[in-house]
């Protein structure tokens, strides 16, 4: 079995070995396509291999299309909107996500935007604090359980909605639970966004909802750019000069921000949600511990195509 590791934006080093640790312990080999500029480089590489972790790379039916043997691949990470889900079906390729392995790390930068915002940047100027400030974790996943704790600790009170999760299960890491999203966003100053970007979250998050947040209010989104509506969050905007956004994911109206709204959001100049030393290495050992666990014992626990 071949396996590669195709990364525009290479794992850390230290993360490679681990892989090779558990991938040649299986009796495969590892091949490595690191830090590639253009997709010839990528389409040359899958020609021949069983297997392919990738990061945020791109698995079109065009790649898919020049791996002729290959039977898996896996994303390092939990959103998986990079893999043509449809093509790797039609080309009997089953499609994994490695859920759960960045989502203390995108934890930790969610509260870093609220801290660093709601201290005005430490430019000197007072600021206010995250104490008995109401917070909504919108999808009580993985990274919305982490949310849970951290916000515990910082005394803050803390609702939820996500039809998915058993009341019960939510109930136990102390969050109350509402019922609806309207509901949740009139309840909370802040809100932290955690859903998957889909058919039924693209665009989801729009003026309706938001008008509904109580004064001062902030939203938080470490998770996709497409769950916003854009024109519904600037409408906002210019209506309430109380509303602010932090964001991982620079909206497409990111100029309008610049132009308006200084001091009222916070964009970071990339994706940086997975971007620790120990989400690098989770994710990665992760999808090489798939692969091996699908040759050998045909495990697809993790898998997110039909």
């Amino acid at each position: 079995m071949k396996v590669l590791v195709a990364t525009e934006k290479a794992f850390a080093r230290v993360a490679i070995t681990q892989i090779r640790t558990v991938t040649e312990a299986a009796g495969y080999e590892l091949v490595l396509l690191e830090n590639y500029k253009d997709v010839s480089d990528l389409l040359a590489a899958v020609s021949d291999v069983d297997a392919m972790i990738v990061r945020s790379d791109l698995v079109t039916p065009e790649v898919l299309n020049s791996a002729k043997k290959l039977k898996i691949v896996v994303r390092a990470g939990a959103g998986y909107d990079n893999l043509d889900l449809p093509s790797c079906t039609a080309h009997n390729v089953v499609a994994m996500n490695t859920p759960g392995q960045n989502s203390n790390a995108v934890a930790e930068l969610a509260f870093a935007l609220m801290l660093y915002h709601a201290r005005g940047g430490f430019i000197g100027k007072s600021g206010t604090e995250l104490r008995r400030k109401s917070i909504g974790i919108h999808a009580f996943g993985n990274v919305g359980k982490h949310i849970a704790e951290i916000a515990k600790g910082f005394g803050m009170d803390i609702y939820t909605f996500d039809p998915f999760v058993i009341e019960k299960d939510i109930k136990k890491y102390g969050v109350k639970v509402c019922n609806t999203t309207e509901e949740l966003y009139s309840k909370c100053q802040y809100i932290s966004l955690h859903m998957p970007a889909n058919d039924k979250t693209q665009k989801s998050i729009g003026y309706n909802l938001l008008k509904k947040m109580p004064k001062d209010a902030v939203l938080v989104n470490t998770a996709r750019k497409e769950v916003i509506d854009e024109d519904g969050l600037l409408r906002i905007f210019e209506e309430r000069p109380d509303f602010s956004y932090l964001s991982d994911v620079t909206p497409d109206c990111s100029a309008l921000f610049e132009e308006k709204y200084k001091g009222r959001f916070i964009f970071t100049v990339k994706k940086m949600g997975a971007q620790t030393e120990e989400a690098n290495m989770n994710a990665c050992l992760a999808a090489a511990r798939q692969i091996v666990d699908y040759f050998k014992t045909g495990n697809e626990k993790y898998k997110v195509n039909k």
